[in-house]
């Protein structure tokens, strides 16, 4: 047999010849239909058929002129080491030759045009899916599926000799869950993967975190063919685990008057009491919940442990505060960890104003102090004869100006306040309350108010 020595490097990677643009490679003699797939341009290939069984089937190539025209067949070695194919038949204007049962490729060519493709034989790549099965070795990481049967590599040639991988289009089916935002909850869903082959262990990542059973099918060309092959799992129970987490506080809105000195909104803590709702959202396999309080990010001996979905939480004390959850299986042997949340509260202060004026135009209406971390309060308001007039023990209220529903005469009256900060400092202050562009004061209709609160 005559060998042709194609030097490679003088070789475009694609060719597409003008003398062979009307022109096109043909299989015969197959039972079933040839499926054609157009390889990657880098491969130099024009074409890949894939035949059910090449034994009895020719190929066939319509060139301008099927009598001088040539024929070569390459294998792993490339075109560079193609063979000349002498047992041509040229009884037609198309040259055929009859097909190898190995998977091989073929050059045609006329002149200074060459057209490339590659023959796969699946009969000698048939798929065999017998039975399949969830590995008990399955772990936080991968669903772990044991598979009797042969689905490995159909592996074929570019023109360079490099091995390239002609995808099964393998699916695997199976339930997982996935995190939904706007439900705010995991959610069921159908999980396709898609694979080229598939050996004796397949690992799937990520892994399923629901309970469910797994189907393996395919290939592309038996479902093509219509003798697709299906293995099925038993249902499973989950092992990985997963978790998505929130922390809400509320703060008071300080365009509608606070007066917390909280800092920024947008970092958790602020003033003291600081109360926040911890929530977590986990997949099925998680059984086990826990919260962990700690005052440093390592968490190596955390100060307070929550064995709860859900945690609310009332911070009193000055500092940083960190928290995380972690959710884990039934035995324990896979966990998942939330962010860490950062709670900072500052700490105490108290500021009081010696003025307000009640005149019902939205501005300095009432008499507020202004405070950070305080978890004890008492503040008690006298007029000028000693007479306590008001008194309240929420810092956030304050006082309008009024006794026993009537404003009270313009001037000073004196207030006293007992505090203690989340830091542990204690206040005792006491001050001038003046009261300024009163007006309306005493009965809701004007006629009449308390002379100096009384």
């Amino acid at each position: 047999m005559k060998h042709l020595r194609i030097l490679l490097l003088s070789l475009p990677a694609v060719v597409s010849a003008t003398a062979f643009a009307d022109s096109t490679a043909q299989i015969s003699g197959s039972d079933y239909q040839v499926i054609e797939i157009s390889p990657e341009a880098n491969t130099g290939l024009d074409n890949i058929f894939t035949v059910y069984n090449t034994v009895g089937c020719s190929l066939s190539f319509k060139a301008q002129n099927g009598y001088t025209a040539n024929v070569f067949r390459f294998s792993n070695l490339g075109g560079g080491y193609a063979e000349e194919v002498t047992n041509l038949d040229r009884s037609t204007d198309a040259v055929s030759l009859p097909l190898q049962k190995d998977d091989m490729g073929y050059i045609f060519e006329e002149g200074t045009s060459r057209y490339y493709c590659w023959v796969v034989n699946y009969a000698n790549h048939y798929l065999h899916l017998n039975s399949a099965a969830v590995s008990p070795d399955s772990d936080c990481s991968y669903s772990i599926i044991t598979i009797d049967g042969d689905a490995s590599p159909i592996t074929y040639y570019t023109i360079n000799g490099q091995p390239r991988t002609l995808s099964r289009q393998l699916k695997v089916e199976y339930l997982t869950q996935e995190f939904d935002s706007d439900m705010q909850a995991y959610k069921t869903v159908d999980a396709v993967k898609e694979y080229e082959s598939i050996g004796m262990v397949l690992s799937i990542t990520p892994p399923a975190y629901c309970s469910t059973f797994f189907t393996i099918s395919g290939d592309r060309f038996l479902r093509q063919w219509g003798m697709e092959q299906v293995a099925e799992t038993s249902t499973a129970q989950p092992v990985a685990v997963e978790c998505s987490t929130e922390a809400v506080q509320d703060f008071i809105d300080k365009e509608e008057g606070s007066n917390v000195m909280n800092g920024d909104d947008s970092v958790l803590g602020g003033s003291a009491p600081a109360q926040i709702t911890f929530k977590a959202y986990t997949t099925e396999g998680v059984l086990h919940y826990e919260w962990q309080l700690d005052d440093t990010p390592d968490f190596d001996n955390p100060d307070y442990r929550f064995y709860q979905k859900d945690l609310d939480y009332t911070f009193n004390e000055e500092g940083t505060f960190y928290l995380r959850f972690i959710g884990s299986n039934a035995d324990g042997t896979c966990e998942t960890f939330s962010d860490t949340y950062t709670v900072a509260i500052g700490a105490s202060a108290l500021e009081c104003p010696n003025a307000f004026s009640p005149n019902g135009d939205g501005v300095n209406d009432i008499w507020k102090v202004s405070y950070r971390s305080l978890i004890d309060f008492n503040c008690e308001i006298f007029n000028r004869n000693g007479q306590r007039i008001y008194s309240f023990t929420d810092p956030t209220d304050g006082w309008d100006g009024t006794w026993h529903g009537k404003k009270v005469k313009p001037g000073v009256y004196y207030y006293v306040i007992i505090a203690t900060g989340a830091d542990g400092k204690k206040y005792k202050k006491s001050g001038d309350i003046n009261i300024i562009n009163s007006i309306n004061y005493g009965t809701s209709s004007g006629d009449g108010y308390y002379e100096d609160g009384m």
